[in-house]
């Protein structure tokens, strides 16, 4: 007898639950505010450079050097991703493709505690030490 009262109780959890799951999976690929057209602008950076190689280089000694740990870097994919324990946790990836024949196109992506940093400024600071790290690498010969 209890067994059958406490039944339509438990579906009605399920349900509720199961409800709960497919509103928070919408929201997955929620474009929110801004449009991905101009996330993608803030994100992105061409440098007049056709070498992929010492432009990966370059992202892995600028992450470095901005404190991020290399966890994985993939020149034929074009991708390093890093970590950064500072009090929170910060996980940036970045990938390079080629842009016509002379240029390399940056993609920078970053995390601040699994929330996606959308701050334009924090984009343009790291593509700033990057264009930096270009520039001496390729007028010290490193």
């Amino acid at each position: 007898m209890k067994f059958t009262a406490t039944l339509p109780l438990i579906m009605a959890c399920l349900l509720l639950s199961a409800c709960a799951m497919q509103t928070t999976n919408e929201r997955i690929l929620d474009t929110g505010e801004e449009s991905q057209l101009q996330k993608r602008s803030y994100q992105s950076r061409s440098f007049d450079t056709s070498d992929k190689e010492v432009v990966m280089r370059a992202i892995i000694s600028t992450m470095q050097d901005l404190g991020f740990i290399i966890d994985r870097a993939d020149l034929v994919l074009g991708t390093v991703s890093g970590t950064k324990l500072d009090y929170n946790q910060i996980k940036m990836t970045v990938s390079v493709r080629p842009r016509g024949e002379t240029q390399m196109l940056v993609r920078a992506n970053a995390q601040f505690n699994l929330r996606p940093i959308e701050d334009p400024k924090q984009y343009q600071d790291f593509f700033s030490s990057l264009e930096k790290s270009l520039f001496l690498t390729a007028h010290a010969g490193e």
